[in-house]
């Protein structure tokens, strides 16, 4: 069997521990969008009901990168940052499942007997409307029912979430933030997407134009539309209004990819900092200028709209 890691609470709490096994809900999870939400939240009910704890089984890596390992895969949220949203939506457990060949290989009734029953106890499994699992995807919803049945484990099937007619999936905020549709991609999701990591160094031109910026490395596959966006920092707790650029910077350098970000109202050493940012709008796309002084005066009525846009409420989750 694979690797099978279990994270606490990000805030170092103990997962609740009870008297039985757990109700697990299995899936990518892979931008905990809002039809992900609505598994959490009947995976949360039926621990309930049957007074035992919540879990979350998930895999790493994503099996499309997996299968496909030398094609760049477009992560919505990476391992820690989906941890991050799932622990804020009141999971007890996140169980991290290796993804490797003898997983794949496992049949259906492999996968229950010695993952579900035999490693995690589990007194229930919670999946939505399309999961498929074992070798060759022989395994369906109703495959898993029967499976689930035979077991006396309680089994939920967490039907299709719509969004102006069309499932809520993946594919759709991948879709939505490679247009740079964020508004759009945030709906899905039900909260701002956002990038998790340490600030680098970077050329330190920004400082010379009067904009000092937070720079990042997002992760090798992020389709991020490039282009300016109004953004929220999260630095040592406290959450910043801001203005980012993510692109190459083709006034310059035309360099690799970097995520730029100027903190508004904020003054201080960040280097090796790990900090947040979330994206509220997208402002523009990325723009090649003729001087240092046109960028300039760009930059500053993209920090006037950034402020505009970040006035206004969308009613959404934050998760920095």
């Amino acid at each position: 069997m694979s690797t099978l890691a279990h994270h606490r609470h990000e805030d170092g709490r103990a997962p609740r521990v009870g008297t039985r096994g757990p109700v697990v809900a299995i899936g990518n999870f892979d931008g905990v969008h809002r039809g992900h939400r609505t598994l959490v939240s009947a995976t949360r009910d039926a621990a309930a009901a049957l007074h035992a704890p919540s879990a979350v089984l998930t895999f790493e890596p994503h099996p499309r990168a997996f299968f496909q390992p030398d094609v760049p895969f477009f992560r919505i949220t990476p391992a820690a940052e989906k941890r991050r949203v799932l622990d804020r939506l009141g999971i007890d457990t996140v169980h991290e499942r290796t993804f490797d060949a003898a997983l794949a290989a496992l049949s259906p009734e492999a996968f229950v007997d010695g993952l579900l029953v035999g490693e995690l106890r589990a007194a229930g499994v919670v999946v939505g409307y399309d999961f498929h699992f074992g070798a060759k995807r022989a395994g369906t919803p109703a495959v898993l029912e029967a499976l689930c049945a035979a077991r006396g484990l309680s089994c939920t099937i967490v039907p299709v979430v719509e969004e102006a007619g069309a499932p809520v999936s993946s594919s759709a905020v991948r879709a939505a933030l490679e247009e740079g549709a964020v508004e759009r991609a945030n709906a899905l999701l039900g909260y701002r997407w956002f990038a998790f990591g340490e600030i680098v160094h970077g050329d330190k031109r920004g400082r010379t134009l009067g904009y000092p910026t937070a720079n990042m490395r997002l992760p090798e596959g992020c389709r991020l539309a490039h282009g300016i966006y109004a953004v929220r920092i999260a630095i040592d707790g406290r959450v910043h209004d801001g203005v980012a650029s993510w692109g190459r910077r083709p006034t310059f350098d035309d360099g690799a990819p970097l995520f730029e970000t100027f903190a508004f109202d904020f003054a201080g050493d960040l280097y090796g900092k790990r900090v947040a940012v979330e994206l509220v709008a997208r402002l523009r796309g990325e723009e090649r200028f003729d001087s240092a002084q046109a960028l300039v005066a760009q930059m500053d009525r993209d920090a006037a709209t950034a402020r505009t846009r970040l006035a206004a409420q969308d009613g959404l989750d934050s998760m920095i």
